[in-house]
Formats: structure tokens, C-alpha cells, sequence
């Protein structure tokens, strides 16, 4: 079973089609989603995925018609459907089929998709700078997780494998550093774990708030503030933090390579035995 979709009521095991060509999600982009992971038969911090997923959702001005609760329990009746050494994404997602630009919150719709998805190892990955910025608050919903925000982190990705990298530091419009295309981004200088402070043009990831709480916990300097590009080139290293690979330390910034350093796998180590499983 590679995949299970919960969707009006019934769990399918194919990809069911839940928009038309006339809907306002697919034409004008209001659909809003959470990614949670499932593994080992442990969810971490599945309850605040659930909870933005709804606070996105009434950013958009939609109108959820689960509670965060009852989400959750959804994906763990999905969750258990799955045996228990899967590895997988957990995807709920509100979207609105009508209105004119503005979506018609009555016209509310719900998926759960949980797909088997195996958490990468942390070998590490390169990054460049992109050209591509990400947008400020006033210009775009950045309070929420929606799928329209993502075209712009897409052509930040391509630009960055186009020049042989994997991934790529995007800067706030004020030209310092918010994260990368896809994950927060953190680095390390002197054994300083800093990590651009949430100003709105990025979202306060989930897996970057555990991050920095099991840190400080643990007795490592975890600094929130303005950061510029410079500083993240002359770092000791440097690592992401997402719900994708969770922790994932970088092995080379533009022309110069890096080893995954101390911090990086201390915060990898602290994440899994927070998450715990068998």
C-alpha cells in the first residue's frame, strides 16, 4: 500500500480525484496542507501539524469543519491501516471549490493523505544562494502552509539543480536570510547554533521550534536573530530542519565543502529519541 486517502467520508487506496477543473483550489490556488511524519508507530508533534493545518485554513478565510482532534485521529486510524515499520508523510489539506478570487468558505472540502515516503538519511546536501526571494506578509499569506507559496521555492529548486546543487538559501526581501527552498535553515559558528529569527516571511517550523527547545535543553546556545548570507558561508556548519528529512546537515555551501559537524547530529540524535518508536 503505497498510499491512503480519507476523503468524504471513506478511506480509498487509490489516488481519488477530489477537485475539478471548475473548482476554485485547482483555477485559483486555495488549498492549504500540513505535513506531519509517521514512523517507527510514533507521530511526533502530529497534534500541532493538525492544529496549523486549521489555523491555516482560516487564514485563507476557509471554513474547517474538523477540529484539530479530529484530524489527528484520523491520521492515526490511516497511520495503523499502514504496518508499523512504514515510513510516512501524513498530509491533511482544506481546500475551498467555490468563489470568484475570494473562496466561499461554505464550500469547505477535507483530505487526509498519508503516503509511504522513507525519511532520507542524514548524508547531507548542497546549497547555493537563489535569485528568488521569499515574499514579505503584506504581499503574500505566509501566516499560512499554502500551496500557492510553493511555485516560488520551486523556482528556487530548479535554479539551484540547473547549477549542480540540491537545494538553495532564499533571502527575505530585505535581503537577509530567511530559510531554504524548502526547510529552516540553521548554522553553526564557534559552537553558536544560530537560526534566522521569524519575521513572517517564513514559516516558524514545527521540527525548527522542537529543534531549538532540545538544543537549549541539551545545553547548546541557540540564537534566533537577523542573519546575512555571509555568516552562513563562514559557518562550521550549517543544517536543516524540517518535516521531510528532519534534520539534515549541508556538506557543501556554493564552492566550499563541509563536514556535518557536532551540532547537526547532536540535533538529530535529540530529535529521534524525542520522537522515540521501536
Amino acid at each position: 500500500m503505497a498510499s491512503l486517502t480519507y476523503f468524504n467520508g471513506d478511506w480509498h487506496t487509490e489516488d481519488p480525484p477530489i477537485m475539478t477543473a471548475g473548482s476554485l483550489a485547482s483555477w485559483l490556488a486555495s488549498t492549504v496542507f500540513d505535513g506531519a511524519r509517521a514512523f517507527r508507530g510514533v507521530a511526533p508533534d502530529l497534534d500541532l501539524h493538525c492544529e496549523r493545518v486549521i489555523r491555516s485554513a482560516l487564514s485563507f478565510g476557509l471554513k474547517p469543519f474538523l477540529s484539530a482532534t479530529e484530524i489527528e485521529a484520523l491520521a492515526w486510524e490511516g497511520i495503523r491501516k499502514f504496518p508499523k515499520e512504514a515510513e510516512l508523510y501524513v498530509r491533511p489539506m482544506y481546500w475551498a471549490d467555490d468563489g470568484f478570487v475570494a473562496p466561499d468558505p461554505e464550500s469547505t472540502r477535507f483530505a487526509l493523505v498519508l503516503t509511504e515516503m522513507p525519511l532520507p538519511k542524514p548524508t547531507g546536501f548542497s546549497a547555493c544562494l537563489s535569485s528568488y526571494a521569499r515574499p514579505a506578509p503584506h504581499t503574500a499569506p505566509t501566516d499560512a502552509k499554502a500551496a500557492c507559496l510553493y511555485p516560488n521555492a520551486a523556482r528556487a529548486l530548479t535554479e539551484a539543480k540547473a547549477k549542480g546543487f540540491d537545494n538553495a538559501v532564499v533571502l527575505d526581501l530585505l535581503g537577509n536570510v530567511a530559510e531554504f527552498a524548502t526547510a529552516n535553515l540553521f548554522f553553526v559558528k564557534d559552537g553558536v547554533a544560530t537560526t534566522p529569527i521569524h519575521n513572517g516571511t517564513f514559516l516558524n517550523g514545527i521540527t525548527r521550534q522542537r529543534i531549538i527547545k532540545l538544543l537549549r535543553a541539551d545545553g547548546t546556545e541557540v540564537v534566533e536573530r537577523v542573519a546575512t548570507f555571509p555568516e552562513v558561508l563562514d559557518a562550521d556548519e550549517i543544517f536543516s530542519t524540517g518535516n521531510f528529512a528532519k534534520v539534515a546537515p549541508v556538506n557543501r555551501i556554493e564552492d566550499r565543502n563541509l563536514q556535518p559537524g557536532p551540532v547537526a547530529k547532536r540535533a538529530y540524535d535529540l530529535y529521534f529519541s524525542f520522537a522515540g518508536g521501536d
